[in-house]
This record gives structure tokens, sequence and C-alpha cells, in this order.
């Protein structure tokens, strides 16, 4: 077998792709051993032929496939001006005596005589496109079978086109039977491009030959128009013959197929291979407005292995793809099923294309962008937007009539975000970036009244997302603390509640018939410090109300003493904790892992503070509480916090708080309090919300506490 590599067949433009699916097809009917694979951005053929003699092939044993489409405009078969180019076409290749043009002289002969029969004299209205297409199907012979599954579908008492051939071989006023009968008459009749064809297979250079055919959507770049080459516009459209010839050849390795997705879908839908709807998404070339426009996109295989013509059909006439269940629906499904799958069917890479509105012309297959195909199956953390199908939701009504733009913009920044990721294992600072994004669209949906009667709010999603979005900041540590404050016992406080109108059981919004007494949510203030502020207010304010027998301060995540050493002295971390902690709110916090305290010290006063809002139950597992003990909240500390802290009265209260609960700070027999010298008393306010590692709460109580007095030290010291 020989190996031999084909320039001219390319993954872009389409046509090229096209153009070695026909060349594979028509070489394995004569030589059925024949394979072919993409290496690379080439087609490679693996054929008992050498190049001359797949040269002498084409030029001399090749028989076109007799494409005929008698429902379109500009077929041929009938009277009148715009008929004429195609009408010669015909009439020269019945007269002609190429014996590798009989299937196509009987397949006239054959149509003519159905029109002939039907009484159809002239081009059918479209409402009488339809039975002529019904016609077509009974009665032309079965090996135009592929060429008319290529061009249309027959549904119950609809047809539908499939994207591949525009309205059924017509793309706007054009003919592609048109084109293909009159460069069959030039190249295989006449035999006037003999040479082109050795430009079209192996990249020669092409001779200096008139080219007057249009590429149609195949090849955008030899079509002609604005910026299509020097100067503003380019009116010379034209395509090697041989290229024209062979791209329509190899549409027809495509055929459609009514299937039925689902027990609700009594009719079928159209199921074309590898053809999704568009996602304005993980492309450059889409513009505003897209979305509603095109046809569809394709996604092109890309196969490393030599298959035949028989494999490859096999690939192409199945064409789907499913994430999880469900047949991909769009671009976006298509790439993410691509990826959970590793590895699909020994394909390498999908070519996507966009069949899209350009120059206010005819659609063009327009190439978007090469997705590889991993070889193992990616990782399923996007999937969990799919809970209570929130993600399909939230993009169908961003697709709605009316919707505003800030969600239109969201949406495309969420497609784009998740087009992205479904490619590879993200980066830490890739799935932040989306953490923060979720933030952003969980926002605006609070706010608007119309989204939260349609749309749930974004679901909670694991601790996984914590563990890769981690990168081991102080500032990331003290945003996964915050986020990870949860309520006492049977009484749930997430943050998300606080930050959001949300329910604290579950993932809806909250509504006046929410059965809840108080106000749980607090919002989000201008600075970091004040949204603290209002949370720990509130929280403190909840366990009274809620009657919560600890402090709803605890978090299974905590900050090291170090990070509020930090978060104290300026603000410098603001702004990345204030972007990263909503999102992680709508996120499971794991457990530390690490529990250690890190190296730094707490200012004493502050950390008398901190001591005197530590939950009860983190107390008695250190020593210092009994297990009946509590240490309630001090009263009007906050308050005096919040005053500015004049005459050192919030320390003060804590420092009383402490005594009074058994738990002695050091310098008790001094009676000299410390102060906050050095920190603004708003500042340390905020500090105070932020949990700290257990590790971190029992080094900050041996600082500042007298060891309790438990039986074990009682017992050492008689």
């Amino acid at each position: 077998m020989n190996e031999i590599m084909l320039p001219g067949c390319t993954p872009t433009p389409l046509a090229n792709y096209l153009k070695a699916l026909g060349i594979l097809r028509l070489l394995s009917a004569k030589y059925p051993e024949t394979r072919g694979c993409w290496r690379g951005d080439l087609f490679v053929l693996l054929t008992p032929l050498d190049e001359q003699s797949v040269l002498d092939f084409f030029l001399n044993d090749y028989e076109p496939t007799p494409l005929v489409a008698p429902w379109g405009a500009r077929s041929g078969f009938y009277k009148g001006a715009s008929e004429k180019t195609a009408r010669e076409a015909l009439s020269q290749m019945e007269v002609s005596d190429k014996e590798r043009l009989q299937s196509f002289r009987d397949m006239i002969q054959l149509v003519r005589g159905i029109l002939l029969r039907y009484g159809i004299h002239e081009k059918p209205s479209d409402e009488e496109k339809l039975e002529l297409l019904r016609i077509c199907r009974s009665e032309l012979p079965d090996r135009l079978l592929e060429w008319l599954d290529t061009c249309y579908l027959l549904t119950g008492d609809d047809r539908k086109f499939p994207p591949l051939l525009g309205t059924g071989g017509n793309e706007g006023s054009g003919s592609y039977v048109s084109g293909f009968a009159q460069q069959i008459v030039a190249c295989v009749a006449d035999r006037k491009h003999d040479a082109a064809l050795s430009a079209s297979l192996f990249g020669h250079v092409l001779p200096d030959i008139a080219m007057n055919q249009t590429p149609g959507h195949f090849s955008p770049s030899d079509a002609g128009g604005l910026n299509a080459s020097v100067g503003f516009e380019d009116n010379r459209a034209g395509v090697n013959p041989w290229d024209y010839i062979l791209t329509l050849e190899g549409t027809l390795v495509f055929a459609s197929a009514a299937v039925r997705r689902s027990a609700n879908d009594p009719a079928g839908i159209l199921s074309y291979p590898f053809t999704v709807h568009a996602v304005c998404a993980g492309a450059g070339s889409y513009a505003k407005g897209d979305a509603s426009k095109p046809r569809g996109e394709m996604w092109l295989p890309l196969w490393r292995q030599p298959a035949s013509y028989t494999e490859t059909r096999a690939l192409l006439a199945e064409g789907r793809v499913a994430l999880g269940r469900k047949p991909a629906h769009d671009a976006l499904d298509f790439v993410r099923a691509v990826h959970h799958l590793g590895g699909y069917r020994g394909i390498g890479s999908f070519q996507r294309y966009g069949l899209l509105e350009r120059n206010g012309r005819s659609y063009f297959a327009t190439p978007l962008s090469r997705v590889q195909v991993s070889d193992e199956p990616q990782s399923n953390l996007l999937d969990e937007l799919d809970k209570h199908n929130w993600l399909n939701r939230f993009r169908k009504f961003c697709r709605g009539d009316n919707t505003p733009n800030r969600f239109l913009m969201l949406c495309r920044q969420l497609e784009d975000r998740l087009f992205d990721l479904s490619g590879h294992k993200p980066n830490k600072a890739e799935i932040q970036s989306l953490i923060i994004l979720l933030d952003d669209i969980h926002q605006a949906m609070a706010t608007s009244q119309k989204v939260r009667e349609e749309i749930n709010p974004v679901p909670q999603l694991s601790e996984h997302w914590v563990n890769e979005a981690d990168d081991g900041t102080p500032e990331f540590r003290i945003a996964k603390a915050l986020a990870g404050l949860h309520g006492v016992g049977d009484q749930p406080l997430p943050l998300r509640a606080q930050l959001f109108p949300v329910e604290r059981k579950f993932s809806q919004w909250m509504t006046p018939d929410s059965n809840e007494t108080v106000r749980f949510h607090s919002g989000q203030k201008a600075r970091l410090i004040d949204t603290l502020y209002s949370l720990l207010e509130r929280r403190l304010w909840l366990t009274n109300k809620l009657g919560m027998k600890d402090k709803p301060l605890a978090s299974p995540a905590g900050a090291t003493l170090d990070d509020i050493a930090a978060f104290l002295q300026d603000d410098y971390m603001d702004r990345r904790i204030a972007s990263l902690l909503p999102g992680l709110s709508l996120c499971d916090i794991p457990k530390d892992t690490d529990r250690s305290a890190g190296d730094g010290a707490l200012p004493a006063a502050f950390g008398l503070m901190k001591l005197a809002l530590t939950p009860n139950h983190i107390l008695q597992n250190l020593g210092y509480l009994g297990v009946t003990d509590e240490l309630p909240i001090p009263t009007g500390m906050l308050a005096q916090l919040g005053a500015g802290n004049q005459g050192n009265k919030a320390v003060q209260i804590a420092y009383r708080r402490l005594r009074a609960s058994g738990l002695a700070p050091y310098f008790a027999k001094t009676g000299i309090v410390p102060t906050l010298a050095g920190i603004r008393a708003e500042r340390a306010t905020a500090a105070l919300l932020i949990p700290l590692r257990y590790g971190a709460t029992g080094t900050l109580a041996r600082n500042l506490l007298e060891e309790p007095e438990t039986e074990a030290n009682m017992a050492t010291t008689v």
C-alpha cells in the first residue's frame, strides 16, 4: 500500500474537507482496500495506487455521480433564461459519447420522463415542491438515495433541508447541481482542465484557467466580496473546477435521518451528522445577532488511524454524541460531551464550522475553531451546573425575546468560559474566574423579579470546586473560611443566605411564603469591611432570635494567625477577598486538612475580642470550657467597636466577659487591658467574623489565657 499525502485536502475550508471525503469515496468504489486518515492538517491516502495512478483514475476512469435536483431553481430541466446555463450543460452531456457519462445521461432521461408523466413543465412553486420531492424519493433509483438524503428529508407532511446543501441543492439564487453539471462538462466531457486536477489534489500551481464557478458556502475566501483580496472588494469569485466536482461528490458521505429522541417527540427531529445548534461562544468569528440566524454548526471529525470508506461512512452516519443520557443539543453540549468520552472513536480533533450569514449574502461555512479530543475523559466539574436543569434554563432565558443586555453579556461570558474549560483541566485561576462569574450571574438574577420567577439560584456546588480553585494564598483562605460559616444544630445559617435572598435550607429564592419570621439577607456593601460588619452583626442577632445554643461563627475552614494579622494591617487583600467570597458561598466548603496556626501572632486586644466570640464547642474541645459551660456573646462589644472603640470599651467588655466565664487572661492580675493601638476599629470588627483554623484558635488561647484548671492539672499541682 502506498501512502499519499494530499496537500489539497485540508480541514479548512469546508470544500477541502469534503474533497478528501469525495476522493476516498470514489477511489474506494474501485479499490475497496483504500484507507484514509488525517495527519496534522493534511489528508493521507493509503492505496495500492501511486500519485500518477490516482490522477489517471480521475482523468480517465471517474464516473460522475448524477447529481440532479428537478425540484429546485436552475436545475436545467425547465424553460426560462435562468435555466439556460444548466439546461445547456445537461444537453451537452446527453449528446456526449463519453462512456463515463452514461449513468448521468440515464438519470437525465429518467427525470425528464418523470416530469412528463406527472405533467410538470415549469419549476414547481413552493407549495408544489413537496409533492415533487415525494415523487423523486419514490421513483428515482436506489443509487441516487445518498444524494437525496444529503439534499432533503421528508418528515410527515413536511420537508427539511440539512444545512450542507442549502435548501435542497440551492444556496440563495445559486444552484449546486447547475455548477456541478457545468464543471463535469468542462472537466470530463471536454477535458479542458486536466492540469487543474494536480493542483486540486497535490497543491501544485494552478494553471491559468478561467474560473467563473462560485464556490457556494464551501469556501468563503473564494467567494469574492469585501476584504477578500487586495483592495476593498474583490469581484473575482472562482474556484478550481476539480475542487468543485470533488467537493460535491464528498457531500454524499453525509446523510440525514429522522430519529425520535424522546417519547414526547412524536414527529421526530432532523438529525444530521455531527450537526448541532449554534452557540456564539468559543470562537471569535461570531458577531452580535448570529445566534438567531445560523443554520447550525457542523463539527467535522479528524480521525488519526487509517479507515476505510465503509468505516468512515459509518462514523458519519452515526454522527451523534450524547451528554449523559441526552443527545448533544448545541455546540456547548457537544464540546463537553466529546471531552467526557475521551479518545472518541479514534478522533483526534473536530474542526468546528458555523453556517453564518455574511456580507448580506448567503450563508457561509465559516471555520470557527479546532477542538482537540482528550485521550482520557475529562473531569465532570462543570456538570454540576446542570443540576435541576439550571444551566439549560438560564441559557434558554437569555436567548428569549426582550432579554436585558446584561443577561445576554453574562450568558455569552459563561458560554465562552465553559467552552474554553471543557477542553482541558482548568488551572486554579480559571476556576476562580468562573466562580466569580457565577457570582455576577447570581447577583444579577437576585435583582430581577422576572428571573427569580423563572430560574432557580445557581445550584450549590461541591467541595471539588473549592479544592480545584484553592491557590493557598491568604486571600483565598480568608474567603474560604468566611464562605464556610454555617448555623448551629437544626438552625442552618449558610453565608449565602445572608449575601443573597435565598432560603437557608434549599437552593430556592426567598419568597413571602417561605415561612421565615426574620430577615436573613444582609446583602453586600461597597467596602468589604462594611459587608463583614453587617454580616457579623446580623449573625449575632440571629443567635438569640433563633434560639441557637452556640454562636454561628464556625466554619470547616479557617484562616491562620498570619492571615488575620495581615488583614488587620491594611486593605491590600480586600478587593480579592470581596471578589472571591460571594462565589465561594455557593460552594460546599471542605474541612481543613491543615489545622496549623501559622507562624504569626495577633495583637492581644484583638485576640481577647476574638476569643470572646469563639463558639463554645471549640473552646470545649480545646479544654478551656467544660462540656456544659458556655461563653455568652459579650453584650455591647460590637456596638462599641462600631462607635470607634472610644475609651477602649469594646476590648474591656471582651476582657470582662472572658473573666466572668472562667477564662482568665494572663494579665488579669495587673488589671491592665491592652488596647487596639494602630488598628482601626472598623477593620478589627470585620476581622472578628473571619473563622480561625482550629490550631490557630488553640495557639491564640494559649498565648492569652491562663491554663484551665482541669482535673489533670489539679492532680499534678497536688
